[in-house]
């Protein structure tokens, strides 16, 4: 079988749009949106943004530019994963660009589990409105008071009472969830204790109006609220939900995750790879335009190897990025597990030393509001912990290759 990680020949034209389109409409008002943050209450959006966004996204939608994650079924963009890769790089390189095109995390996550295990009825209450981009999710896991890199930790609680689920539980750094139009969440649970440790959990669909649920706080990123999407502490109170609300089934909850965790972690680490490339592209407009001690910084110090490196560093991260969505499309899930633990913990540390780079070139404006540096560090250093911390990748990629000494 051969392995083609080039740009083919129908993606070259769509790749080319979103390129212009992201350039052309969305970088122009990207700064002006979000300083209107600022405006007002931090946790609800000034016309001004709805304006902007629901104007971008308007004409994204009307140009064909929509939904590209969804590679299958009739809602699907026809791209193959490593096609979509390439798209992710480009939607990396902008805070706004992914919601624009409809492929933003948490719902690109809770649309593919919803058209992959929802029911007809969950799929026309939820997934055609997060679809349409009419509404935005929250996937609720993680947990306080248990390491929860391990899902089978998960200590929420959904009892079944008649027709009726009732959760009790607290969650916390629940992306998105501060959005006022977040309006669902899948939230994970254990229904099945008595279970192996595996088929304990279940994931179910709760609306945020639901009596009972509630956001405590938002949790603070790098000591930033990332107001109004925000990282929720949540509570669920004898929260109750039909029994129909469960996702594929009782105690099928880890298995759920395992398949909507593959394709996510690709889409972080290409978008990761495009933020490596605008740090890059940053740092090399610095380090040619400024001048300190009678030179251009590009010939000071190790400045010129800082660059050359960073330049290699991508093109591996990017290659083997590619690889990953390629086996994701060509190999089964367990072979493509291990691929894509590689680059979750390879692509972010990555993307954090040439973003570090570019901010140690701007100086003190590295880390002030006048670049995007300091959001993207944030970011990409996040990203090391999100969807798993880089400890349990290493360790199922150092498991994977001590096998064949055993």
């Amino acid at each position: 079988m051969t392995m083609d990680l080039g740009v083919s020949a129908k993606l070259v034209p769509l790749l080319e749009e979103v390129r212009c389109f992201i350039e052309k409409e969305i970088l122009p008002v990207e700064v002006e949106f979000y300083e209107d943050i600022a405006v007002g209450d931090r946790w609800e959006w000034t016309q001004r943004q709805t304006d902007i966004r629901e104007g971008l996204k308007t004409k994204a939608k009307a140009q064909g530019l929509w939904n590209f994650f969804l590679t299958e079924g009739d809602s699907g963009s026809g791209l193959n994963t490593v096609e979509y890769a390439y798209l992710a790089e480009e939607m990396g390189k902008s805070h706004l660009a992914a919601e624009v095109f409809n492929c933003a995390a948490p719902d690109t996550g809770n649309m593919e589990v919803l058209h992959k295990y929802g029911t007809e009825e969950q799929k026309k209450q939820w997934l055609e409105p997060l679809l349409n981009g009419d509404i935005r999710s929250a996937f609720s896991m993680t947990e306080p008071g248990v390491a929860s890199s391990d899902a089978t930790n998960i200590c929420a609680q959904a009892v079944l009472d008649g027709d009726e689920w009732v959760i009790n539980g607290e969650k916390h750094y629940v992306s998105g969830a501060g959005d006022p139009r977040c309006k669902i969440m899948i939230v994970m649970v254990k229904t099945e204790p008595d279970a192996p440790k595996h088929q304990q959990q279940s994931q179910i669909l709760v609306p945020t109006d639901t009596p009972g649920f509630e956001n405590l706080r938002a949790m603070n990123v790098f000591s930033m609220d990332d107001a109004p999407h925000g990282h929720m502490h949540q509570k669920f109170t004898n929260v109750r939900v039909p029994k129909e609300n469960i996702l594929l089934g009782s105690g099928r909850g880890f298995e759920i995750s395992q398949g909507r965790l593959g394709p996510g972690r690709i889409h972080h680490c290409m978008r990761a790879i495009g933020a490596a490339e605008k740090a890059l592209e940053l740092l090399c407009q610095r380090a040619v335009s400024r001048v300190a001690f009678g030179k251009p910084l590009a010939r000071l110090g190790g400045n010129i190897d800082i660059i050359a490196n960073a330049r290699m560093d991508i093109e591996q991260a990017r290659l083997l990025t590619l690889k990953t969505a390629w086996m994701m499309d060509n190999v089964d899930a367990k072979e493509a597990r291990i691929w894509i633990s590689m680059i979750k913990t390879a692509v972010p540390n990555i993307s954090i030393r040439i973003v570090d780079e570019a901010i140690q070139m701007f100086g003190a404006l590295g880390v002030s509001q006048d670049t995007p540096l300091a959001h993207m560090y944030m970011s990409q250093r996040t990203l090391r912990l999100a969807d798993g911390p880089d400890a349990v990748h290493r360790m199922v990629v150092g498991r994977h290759e001590l096998k064949r000494y055993a």
